[in-house]
């Protein structure tokens, strides 16, 4: 904050993008990320880091292909309108995510992700371990019941169900490379492994299939990166840069099983130099529902319902894209400033 009130806001001073876990949630962003593509991403300096786990990954790997635009219009645009049989199980709903990140990569997508000029893109999964490795239901639901307890007590206890497995761009490491506090493994992204480290970090257990024996990880079971970096308590900005969160909220939330423990936050270190841009409460008071859409609508709402719906979220956070462009015109960003 003093930094940004003392010598203003340039984009040039972003030295890494995040973007968290949140499933259908994205929905209130892809106005805001068009914003950034047209707006932050040309005036970027070299390297600019890109971490994200779970859709914070699918919405970077639109960010870093040549055409980002076109990219987030195509991943809007299946995301939309996603459909499955009346009673679709785990193997339907893992195959339609692969369709999906497959049109969003199209022919061309992951060489341009991966030799991007500027930006560098990292991938944050987990390598499941013990009773969670599993793909049987009633062992892997036991598995969880089990981390989620643990977790309770303490964060790191995650350690015994759970390996930290970030897929990185090797050209510039990022601020995170050597982060600690969980077991933690590392693999070079490359053409052979980077759509399916991005399906693997939006793999939530019980609803999709693990990614099983990523090319040049160790073996296993791959799930949701969001398990342990729901919204990326990492160190992700490098000294004198700062990190721009895109966020769906006006808080954070260290891992998933974290979301209904009200004591568990982020280390004040990790955000001491985040910059989140959310909608306010009454803009979310004014969506339909009064809520940013999530993956509950799949089971309250019918499909044609649950499709409308979400256009019209989407629709109506044009006013958001639309007063970031006003912020950066006026260059008040500053004023508009509020402490974590």
């Amino acid at each position: 904050m003093r930094m940004i009130r003392e010598e203003g806001f340039r984009p040039s001073q972003i030295g890494t993008i995040a973007g968290a876990s949140g499933g259908a949630k994205w929905l209130v962003l892809s106005q805001i990320d068009r914003a950034i593509v047209k707006r932050i991403l040309p005036e970027l300096s070299s390297p600019v880091h890109l971490i994200g786990s779970s859709i914070g990954t699918w919405r970077f790997a639109c960010y870093a292909q040549a055409d980002p635009l076109a990219a987030i219009d195509r991943f809007e645009e299946a995301y939309l309108e996603q459909r499955y049989s009346d009673q679709p199980d785990i193997a339907e709903i893992s195959d339609k995510s692969r369709e999906i990140i497959e049109h969003v990569l199209g022919d061309s997508g992951a060489n341009e992700i991966l030799g991007h000029p500027v930006l560098r893109t990292h991938v944050m999964t987990v390598r499941a371990r013990s009773l969670a490795a599993s793909e049987r239901m009633p062992i892997l639901g036991a598995g969880l019941l089990l981390a989620a307890t643990a977790n309770i007590v303490s964060r790191r206890s995650l350690g015994m169900f759970f390996t930290r497995s970030l897929f990185y761009d090797p050209r510039d490491l990022p601020p995170f490379f050597d982060v600690s506090g969980f077991p933690y493994e590392r693999t070079e992204i490359s053409e052979a492994n980077l759509a399916d480290s991005i399906r693997a970090s939006g793999a939530i257990p019980l609803v999709l299939n693990g990614i099983r024996d990523i090319a040049g990880a160790p073996p296993g079971i791959y799930r949701d990166g969001g398990i342990i970096d729901y919204h990326l308590d990492l160190p992700t900005s490098q000294d004198g840069r700062l990190t721009l969160f895109p966020h769906f909220f006006d808080y954070l939330k260290p891992g998933w099983f974290d979301k209904k423990l009200s004591w568990r936050r982020h280390s004040a270190i990790n955000t001491d130099r985040t910059l989140v841009i959310c909608p306010s409460a009454d803009f979310v008071s004014r969506l339909p529902n009064s809520k940013v859409p999530d993956r509950t609508d799949f089971e309250t709402m019918t499909p044609e319902l649950r499709r409308k719906v979400w256009r019209s979220v989407v629709d109506a956070c044009e006013e958001l894209a639309a007063e970031l462009h006003r912020t950066l015109d006026r260059e008040d960003l500053p004023t508009q400033l509020e402490p974590l």
